[in-house]
């Protein structure tokens, strides 16, 4: 007559031929002073090779390893009765739980399935790209060669532009296919940035984007005007000019990266005034702020060291920058635009344009604490607003 045991293992191979497992625990374990405490396992494809994947749990740290099925059925006979005295089967079907007490004595219990759904996870996991590598802009601009290759020293960029698309997609999850857009990019530079979003928004989520970017170089402008035309990007088109000489007209979005100093405050406030509905901005520099902090005579420790007195200027900075954009009816948020590993600037401040009431008064007292507690006379954005 099988054991429980046996009759346990025979359920969890079972469940690997009829493609109902879900997962399998170990648990109480058999020694106290035993370091490994948990085990967990799951099922997991690497190059469409099913395998068993064990997380071993111990109190400071897990270790995970892959192991073929035929050896995984031999490391839990092992496990069971030895390290553990406890594991639970998880499948579609049925539940099973084997209970092993300290004379040795074996106990089965069955039940109903708590998880309606076998998963294999792909272990193999392949990063979502939202920039086509393939595309001709790229090439020209010499991230990709031409198979559509990533170059080695172009990998960061590839990554930053990436990371980019990723972030605006999610700011704009809010518009459907079909859409029509008016973005305007300040400082579009070379375009990397820009001809990625268009190419993303028109060719990959179906919107009907009208893509203007803004950039002072009048070579750079030729160039984009020249590629656009090129890769055949008919509503993409730059043109010559500076964030404060750009009138905006029914900008549905704007964008500002790495716009220097008050620059940053230039695009928002322009953004707030045409009533855009989102406004993206990647800070650089904070000389405004610094400048009146280096001259309070407030006593705040840290601002006595260059470093932690730049970095304090950030914060400060950035911080009423996104509380200005709730004071003037939008959803604020700063997170990090990609790794520092890859850019030092790379903190960006969005603000989504919402409906809900505002409560001014409070946020205005939040601004005046901060101004207060650092010697701050007057944010620059501040000046540009109430001018408005």
């Amino acid at each position: 007559m099988d054991s429980d045991k046996s009759k346990f293992l025979n359920k969890l191979l079972s469940s690997f031929e009829e493609n109902t497992f879900v997962k399998l625990t170990f648990g109480k374990k058999r020694r106290k002073s035993q370091e490994l405490k948990n085990i967990y396992a799951r099922l997991v494809k690497i190059k469409d090779r099913e395998k068993l994947s064990f997380t071993y749990r111990y109190a400071t740290n897990d270790e995970v390893k892959n192991y073929e099925i035929p050896e995984a059925k031999t490391l839990i006979e092992k496990y069971l009765g030895i390290d553990f005295m406890r594991a639970h089967l998880f499948t579609t079907t049925i539940d099973a739980e084997l209970s092993i007490n300290k004379k040795g004595k074996e106990f089965l219990r069955t039940s109903a399935p708590t998880l309606k759904r076998s998963v294999v996870q792909e272990h193999d996991h392949k990063k979502t790209r939202f920039v086509n590598s393939k595309a001709l802009y790229l090439h020209r601009l010499e991230i990709t060669d031409k198979e559509g290759k990533v170059k080695p020293k172009k990998q960061d960029k590839f990554k930053q532009i990436n990371k980019y698309i990723e972030l605006l997609d999610s700011l704009l999850n809010f518009y459907k296919e079909g859409d029509h857009l008016k973005i305007v990019d300040m400082g579009s530079g070379k375009g990397y940035l820009t001809f990625a979003l268009y190419d993303y928004l028109n060719n990959s989520k179906g919107f009907s984007a009208e893509v203007l970017g803004i950039e002072q170089r009048n070579e750079l402008v030729e160039f984009c005007n020249k590629l656009a035309t090129d890769c055949k990007f008919e509503n993409v088109k730059f043109k010559h000019g500076s964030i404060n000489d750009t009138k905006l007209k029914n900008a549905d979005v704007l964008i500002a990266l790495h716009a220097c100093d008050t620059a940053t405050d230039d695009a928002i406030a322009k953004g707030i005034k045409s009533g855009a509905n989102v406004i993206v901005c990647a800070p650089c520099c904070h000389a405004q702020i610094r400048v009146q902090m280096s001259e309070t005579k407030v006593d705040i420790p840290q601002l006595k060291f260059g470093i932690l007195m730049e970095r304090q200027a950030e914060i400060i900075t950035d911080t009423i920058r996104a509380l200005m954009m709730e004071q003037y009816g939008y959803d604020s948020r700063i997170f990090e635009f990609i790794s520092s590993e890859h850019t030092g600037k790379n903190l960006m401040i969005a603000g989504i344009k919402t409906r809900k009431e505002i409560d001014t008064e409070t946020i205005q007292k939040k601004i005046n604490g901060l101004k207060e507690q650092y010697g701050i006379k007057q944010h620059y954005l501040e000046k540009l607003l109430i001018s408005s």
